[in-house]
């Protein structure tokens, strides 16, 4: 039997486990946090910190593990790749492109060398030298740290005189002490954050959504809905086709899931803002298997472990789709999730992961959802309306 080590015990890690037991696949789950609910379904966990590559790594050569996997989870995408390199498993790619594209700094560098068009940005460890810096921007300007995900530690900023506070609250999310400063990019429509997937360095399934966002959150950017297709042009989808296909080849990636950030500005020019060598949290690559077929995370298991993958082709969506994350705005405890009677026809999937009477807090990043909920609508109008006026049709209730 074939042994997979998947890095993280969050949610998000469920379906990949489900995938690897219809595969007849033993697995083991790691983190530093034996309550997380992915452990209770693993076959085995393995107490460790997923940011330690050398603990991870020992204790994949002593579990005699077969392939290892960090699907939806930022942390252990660097280790996972580390740990492949050292033990000669299957590989996203070199282990020194993941390292670039796990970070946000080097990202942006890399993109800039080779002519990728890209936002002003630099790189920081040093608050004083960022703050000496700030006239080189194009305000307003996006404060990152170079190693999270989840929207954890992002702040816009408008004025230089806030820079410093966002600058701290950057850093307290950021297990390297360092952070970006970049150039706010305008965007034109939605930007898209979703998932592709490549075999032998071959872009064969890409895509492309709306990002959506919920202004009267505690962090009005962190992602709330996404829909399929994109607002994005066919002009600009082609082109960033095209340079996610070159990138991958420069970087010298292999078979991967990437989660892709992209962003049509109002400048008229298309970005790729942030590509990880990972699954998107927030089930994006379940979504895109309910709207397209294309089952990435199968493949993805199965490459891991060295087994032959399915071919992956580009498809349609089959109607339009919707994925709501669903969150409270501020803190309180959970009354109930109140859902239109109009849209339980296009109800796909509720998953909701609290009970009553559970404390909630505010929505200030991802890991504060509560569920989520799949929907597929006949139009581009119905799907609009709905999104466009969640409180009508949907409303998690809190005392």
């Amino acid at each position: 039997m074939k042994k997979l080590m998947i890095l993280g015990g969050a949610r998000y890690a469920l379906p990949v486990i489900e995938a690897a037991h219809k595969l007849g696949i033993y697995v083991i789950t790691c983190d530093y946090l034996p309550d997380n609910i992915a452990h209770k379904y693993s076959d085995e966990y393995c107490n460790i910190s997923i940011i330690d590559k050398e603990a991870t790594l020992d204790a994949a050569q002593k579990l005699q593990i077969d392939g290892i996997m960090s699907f939806a989870c930022d942390p252990g995408v660097v280790t996972a790749a580390y740990v492949a390199d050292k033990m000669g498993l299957p590989n996203v790619g070199p282990y020194e492109s993941v390292c670039i594209l796990q970070n946000k700094g080097k990202f942006r560098k890399f993109l800039t060398d080779n002519n990728f068009t890209v936002p002003m940005a630099k790189s920081y460890k040093n608050i004083d030298e960022a703050l000496k810096d700030a006239g080189i921007f194009n305000w307003p300007v996006i404060v990152k740290p170079t190693d999270s995900a989840g929207s954890k530690g992002v702040t816009r900023v408008d004025s230089i005189d806030d820079l410093k506070t966002s600058i701290e609250y950057a850093l307290s999310f950021s297990h390297s002490d360092e952070f970006i400063i970049e150039d706010f990019i305008t965007q034109k429509g939605y930007s898209s954050d979703s998932d592709s997937f490549s075999i032998n360095g071959e872009l064969k399934f890409v895509s492309f959504d709306c990002q959506r966002f919920d202004k009267d959150a505690e962090n009005p950017y962190t992602p709330a809905a996404y829909s399929w297709p994109s607002s994005i042009s066919n002009k600009h989808q082609d082109e960033l086709k095209s340079e996610i296909q070159r990138l991958i080849k420069l970087l010298g990636m292999k078979t991967a899931v990437y989660n892709i950030e992209t962003r049509e500005s109002t400048d008229g020019k298309a970005y790729i803002m942030e590509m990880s060598p990972r699954g998107g949290g927030n089930r994006l690559s379940e979504c895109l298997r309910y709207a397209t077929g294309v089952d990435m995370i199968t493949n993805m298991v199965k490459y891991s472990v060295g087994l032959p993958i399915d071919e992956i082709e580009q498809k349609d969506y089959s109607g339009y789709w919707a994925e709501v994350i669903l969150h409270s705005d501020k803190a309180g405890i959970f009354e109930s999730l109140w859902i239109s009677d109009e849209l339980q026809e296009n109800i796909v999937e509720t998953d909701l992961w609290i009970e009553k009477n559970q404390k909630v807090g505010g929505f200030s990043a991802a890991n504060e959802a509560i569920g989520t909920l799949i929907m597929r609508f006949e139009s581009q109008e119905m799907l609009n309306r709905v999104l466009e006026n969640q409180s009508k049709y949907i409303k998690v209730i809190v005392r």
